[in-house]
């Protein structure tokens, strides 16, 4: 007798999630194996080591490539789609609100985690471990960065080691999106010459998002590299001076994202299962790549599968990217500050803890466009009267703690905007609650 067998089924891919925390354990291993066989903080001679670190920033740079063109693309074609909406200034308005109603939660939680724990106060830390910071932050970063230095949104930084200088050219993404706001609104007004522009763009960023698919397929191999390159360079070792402050930051941070977050959501009848399930994927990413820009295809998909609308999510999540920062702006500036003054016995009065939350809900504005949470913190130091030099107590760690506050970052910058669309009644709930497309982007 004959019998059929009925055909396997075609064994499922693993998912994007998955890769990357597989990546991560691999990375980890690749850093230890490359610390137990010699290599040893900016050593350019082993070759595992060189491996790992031209892997992980060969990754960045191409996501940073791709993210500005894209970034363009989509504002230029979310201002035309914004047109069409009748409360487009009502939800730009709900936006910068709820930026500001989060951060000001996240700072509240850092003062009170810095006064409670007293990381200054049981610090290992040493003073000749003091030192300024290369940059600053200022108040008028914001209206600098504001203004385009160019067309394209560039920017040039040069290096100067020895007798050698080496230039690198960035994009400033906070350039990027008020170019293209300012593109759209014009094509808006071009007439049939500017309908043609902006279906052009639109077909400009579905050929941008596949481009950006291939790169986030690399994902994988880019965050073992990071993770193992991060272990190379900075070890675990380095936190045993600091970890009180490592430890108070991160659990204000879990604190964010595990019950903040999650209150707002279940406050908006909206399940923080369904949410954390589809932004996972753009927290993993941001917190590998230690960079909200690196993570914005990502999160802006994100958005869009929890039921935002596109012409909203294209604005306010490229918005957010530059703007809306609770773990760089918020949490870690008030850790931070009251670690250096308590390091240094400086006593702050109430008005002072009044400034930093000041600092904080208008801080990651004014600091748009610039790269990292140091010129947020100088910020928040020179505004106190603090000493400057306190930074250098918290750089030899920072890489470690960026991880975490750049994925607190990204979450944020997807949950506002699924707030705000509730608020507005444009969530598509059947979206939200639907089955987890998990690899949206790379598919």
């Amino acid at each position: 007798m004959n019998q059929t067998t009925a055909p396997r089924p075609a064994p499922k891919r693993r998912g994007f999630a998955f890769q990357i925390i597989a990546a991560i354990a691999v990375g980890l291993a690749l850093g230890l194996l490359a610390r137990a066989t010699g290599a040893h903080p900016g050593d350019k001679s082993h070759p595992l080591a060189m491996a790992l670190n031209l892997v992980g920033s060969s990754f960045i740079t191409l996501l940073r490539a791709t993210v500005a063109p894209l970034v363009f693309a989509a504002i230029v074609a979310s201002v035309a789609r914004l047109g069409e909406l009748n409360n487009a200034a009502r939800l730009a308005a709900q936006t910068f609100l709820w930026f500001a109603i989060t951060a000001l939660i996240a700072v509240s939680i850092g003062i009170i985690l810095g006064l409670t724990l007293q990381p200054g106060l049981h610090s290992g830390a040493v003073a000749t471990d003091a030192a300024q910071p290369h940059t600053v932050g200022s108040w008028l970063d914001f209206i600098k960065g504001l203004i385009p230095a160019n067309i394209l949104g560039l920017a040039a930084s040069t290096k100067v080691d020895g007798a050698s200088a080496s230039t690198a050219v960035d994009f400033n993404i906070l350039q990027v999106v008020v170019i293209a706001l300012a593109i759209g609104s014009a094509a808006l007004h071009s007439g049939e010459a500017g309908q043609r522009f902006l279906g052009w763009t639109s077909d400009l960023l579905v050929v941008l998002r596949k481009l950006l698919g291939w790169v986030i397929r690399l994902a994988p191999i880019g965050t073992a590299a990071l993770i193992g390159n991060a272990v190379v360079q900075y070890g675990w070792d380095t936190l045993s001076r600091l970890g009180l402050f490592a430890g108070a930051l991160y659990l204000g941070l879990a604190l964010v994202v595990g019950v903040v977050y999650p209150g707002l959501l279940a406050a908006h009848g909206l399940s923080p299962r369904r949410f954390y399930a589809k932004a996972w994927p753009a927290m993993q990413l941001a917190f590998v790549s230690r960079s909200s820009a690196a993570a914005l295809p990502l999160a802006e998909v994100a958005a869009e599968e929890l039921g935002v609308p596109r012409a909203y999510a294209s604005f306010a999540v490229p918005i957010a990217s530059t703007t809306k920062m609770d773990g760089c702006a918020a949490v870690y500036p008030a850790v931070a500050a009251i670690f250096i003054a308590q390091f240094y016995g400086i006593t702050l009065a109430p008005l002072q803890y009044g400034l930093i939350v000041a600092v904080s809900v208008l801080g990651s504005a004014a600091t748009a466009g610039v790269t990292g949470a140091v010129v947020m913190l100088t910020l928040t130091l020179s505004t106190l009267g603090l000493p400057l030099e306190g930074v250098g107590l918290l750089l030899a760690i920072d890489p470690i703690l960026d991880m975490g506050r750049t994925a607190v970052n990204v979450t944020g910058q997807i949950l506002i905007p699924t707030i705000v669309a509730r608020r507005e009644g444009l969530l598509d709930e059947a979206r939200y609650n639907g089955d987890h497309v998990e690899d949206a982007l790379i598919a």
